[in-house]
């Protein structure tokens, strides 16, 4: 359960970063009420997965969860960069974001 609980606490970490983008610099009260909602939900969802996981796999697991979303709703919303470089360094990430979930006590 924690696993899944973490997990959705990474979905909920990409809906904020990315709904950073769409407050306008916290310009506009939907957007802005959406993002820090997330924001709270993230936190509080990763807070309870600590529980029962290892602190470090845990949040580079959150952290690494968001960074994937927020990276690939970037290249889909926002028309950013998806070279091989930086194809080949979300990769490396993903890779360490297996092997801690692998290796996990």
């Amino acid at each position: 359960m924690a696993w899944f609980v973490l997990l959705l606490a990474g979905l909920l970490e990409i809906g904020w970063a990315v709904g950073l983008k769409f407050t306008a610099g916290f310009t506009r009260p939907l957007p802005t009420l959406l993002t820090v909602a997330s924001m709270v939900a993230s936190l509080a969802l990763l807070g309870l997965a600590l529980r029962d996981l290892p602190l470090g796999t845990a949040y580079a697991i959150w952290t690494g969860t968001g960074m994937l979303g927020t990276v690939a709703l970037g290249m889909w919303l926002f028309g950013e960069p998806a070279d091989p470089v930086r194809l080949g360094c979300v990769a490396l990430i993903v890779a360490g974001i297996v092997g801690l979930k692998l290796y996990a006590p």
